[in-house]
């Protein structure tokens, strides 16, 4: 029998193989597809992850765990620099994308679920942004959060529906083509901002209530 170390190694090898050919050819794929693309039986892809579905959560997790880590370096960092190295290896990324992309075309409950969780994990570390100076604060964390996951979503599975940016073969090059055409743009709008001054903002915040709040604001906190 395995010992507990391999047999964890295999588990990873499944998960992570699993991850490239949902990311290649979406979730309808088999079970016996992923087993032979790990070098195991289909019997121990059920044995370690139980299902597809439970598979497909194994993977679901990785994914989001690495895309929460990159995401709390730059919104934490706040350099060029590392948005540079970040840049300068992005076809790294690119299975995960893909992954994610599949995800959000085939929709459903698991995709509903996925998007939830990066929404989750998009509060988490824009406030540790905030913590480190770097993130400004928000009179509504929450809801900034969710419009900032689904424009990020949204906007992505838009511009690979219309270039056709989905094929493995030349995902890569079109992920690097993706990010290049969109980074510089976002960090301008993030940075500076888009209309002139805030009245729009002002007069729209005299006819809405004020969000719910967790406790009272940090006396040092700017003012929305």
């Amino acid at each position: 029998m395995e010992s507990a170390s391999a047999d964890g190694g295999t588990a990873v090898r499944i998960r992570d193989a699993a991850i490239a050919r949902f990311g290649r050819d979406g979730f309808g794929v088999g079970l016996r597809v992923i087993a032979a693309d790990a070098g195991v039986t289909a019997g121990l892809v059920v044995h370690h992850f139980g299902s597809k579905g439970g598979l497909r959560r194994a993977c679901d997790e990785q994914v989001l765990s690495a895309i929460r880590e990159e995401k709390r370096k730059a919104f934490t960092d706040g350099t060029a620099g590392m948005l540079l190295e970040q840049m300068a290896s992005v076809e790294r990324f690119a299975p995960l994308v893909l992954y994610v992309l599949r995800s959000l075309q085939a929709g459903g409950e698991l995709a509903a679920e996925l998007v939830e969780q990066m929404t989750a994990d998009a509060e988490q570390y824009l406030a540790a942004g905030e913590a480190a100076g770097v993130v400004r604060p928000s009179r509504d964390p929450a809801a900034r959060t969710r419009y900032l996951a689904l424009q990020s979503a949204g906007g992505m599975l838009l511009w690979f529906t219309l270039h056709g940016g989905g094929d493995p073969e030349t995902f890569q090059a079109s992920f690097r083509r993706y990010v290049e055409e969109v980074t510089a743009p976002a960090l301008e709008l993030f940075t500076q901002g888009l209309l002139v001054d805030r009245s729009m903002l002002d007069e729209f915040l005299m006819q809405v209530p004020d969000p719910p709040t967790g406790g009272t604001p940090s006396a040092d906190r700017p003012a929305p």
